[in-house]
C-alpha cells in the first residue's frame, strides 16, 4: 500500500497548513508538495469566513462548497463533516479546515498513502500524506504555536519545519502561500493580501520562504516607528547614494531635487505601498536604497 510506484499523478501527496491571526483576523493556508503547482489546486481562502487546504484526490469542491458553508455560519468542524458525509469517496480525500473564529478541524481518508495524518488546534490545523512520518506534522504543529510575527511569516516557518522534518518522501517541487483579509489586496479592493505561488523549483519552500520577504518588503504598510525625516546625515546619506544610482545627476542638488530623486526610486523600484510624504522615508526603503548602492561597489 506504500509502494510510490503505483500513487497516481493526479494525487497531490502533500503536507499543508491553514492558520488564522486572532489579532489581525487575517487566515491563510501553506503547502508544499512533490507536485506541479500544487497552489492551483490545495489553497482555499475568504476574508471573515474561513481557510481550506484540499489534498490527497484534491477535490475542489471542498474549497468551493467548504468557503459556502462557513459563510453560512458553519464552524471548521461542522463544515468537514458535512463535506464527507456528502462525498462517497471521502476515504481517499485530506483536508484542513480553520474558520474566523479559530476552529478548526483536519480530516484524513482511510485509503490516503501512508504515512497520512494530521493534527489540528486553536487557531490552526496541519496535514499531510506520503509524508516520511508523523513528524513532520508534529514539526509543522510546534513551529506554527511557537513562531513569532505575522501570520504569512508564521505559515512558512511552519512549512519549512515540514521539510526540514522529512516533508514529502518523494520529493521537492512546488509550494505556495494564499493569506486573505479583508481589504488587504494591492490597492485595497480585494481580500487577497498574500498570493505566492512556486510551481517548479528545486527547493520550493526556501524559494517561497525568499519571495515572502521581497512581498512584505514591497507592499507592507510602512510602520510609524520606521518613518524617518530626510534631513541631516540622512540626507546627506541618501544624496550619495542616490547619485550613485543615477537618480540625482547633478553634483549639489536642491532639497526638491533630492525628493523627486526619492520619489522616483519608490516608483521605479515598485515601493508603491512605501511612498511618504515629501521629507518623509521609510526605514525599509534606506535599507533597499543601501544595499542596492552597495552592489555598484
Amino acid at each position: 500500500m506504500t509502494n510510490n510506484l503505483k500513487i497516481p499523478r493526479d494525487y497531490v501527496n502533500t503536507f499543508s497548513i491553514v492558520g488564522r491571526d486572532p489579532e489581525t483576523g487575517e487566515l491563510g493556508v501553506a503547502v508544499a508538495s512533490k507536485f506541479l503547482s500544487v497552489g492551483s489546486l490545495v489553497p482555499w481562502a475568504k476574508a471573515g469566513v474561513g481557510a481550506i487546504a484540499t489534498q490527497s484526490w484534491v477535490n475542489p469542491l471542498y474549497g468551493i462548497r467548504g468557503l459556502e458553508l462557513m459563510e453560512a455560519g458553519k464552524s471548521a468542524e461542522e463544515t468537514s463533516r458535512i463535506l464527507t458525509e456528502e462525498d462517497e469517496n471521502k476515504e481517499v480525500r485530506q483536508a484542513g479546515f480553520v474558520d474566523a473564529s479559530g476552529n478548526s478541524a483536519t480530516f484524513t481518508g482511510t485509503e490516503c498513502y501512508t504515512w497520512a495524518g494530521g493534527i489540528s488546534g486553536f487557531n490552526f490545523a496541519v496535514q499531510g500524506n506520503i509524508l516520511t512520518g508523523e513528524d513532520v506534522v508534529q514539526a509543522m504543529a510546534d513551529a506554527f504555536q511557537n513562531a513569532q510575527g505575522d501570520l504569512a511569516s508564521r505559515l512558512t516557518a511552519s512549512l519549512q519545519a515540514g521539510e526540514d522534518a522529512g516533508g514529502d518522501s518523494r520529493g521537492k517541487q512546488s509550494a505556495a502561500l494564499l493569506v486573505v483579509k479583508e481589504n488587504g489586496g494591492y490597492g485595497g479592493v480585494t481580500d487577497r493580501y498574500i498570493d505566492l505561488r512556486i510551481d517548479d523549483h528545486e527547493e520550493p519552500v526556501k524559494e517561497l520562504t525568499r519571495i515572502l520577504k521581497l512581498h512584505l518588503l514591497y507592499f507592507q504598510k510602512p510602520k510609524e516607528e520606521d518613518i524617518l525625516s530626510v534631513d541631516g546625515e540622512l540626507k546627506a546619506e541618501l544624496t550619495a547614494l542616490l547619485q550613485k544610482l543615477g537618480y540625482i545627476k547633478t553634483e549639489d542638488p536642491s532639497d526638491e531635487e533630492v525628493y523627486e530623486a526619492i520619489h522616483s526610486f519608490h516608483l521605479i523600484e515598485n515601493f508603491d505601498e512605501r511612498v511618504m510624504e515629501k521629507g518623509s522615508i521609510d526605514k525599509k526603503v534606506v535599507e533597499f536604497i543601501q544595499e542596492l548602492a552597495a552592489q555598484k561597489d
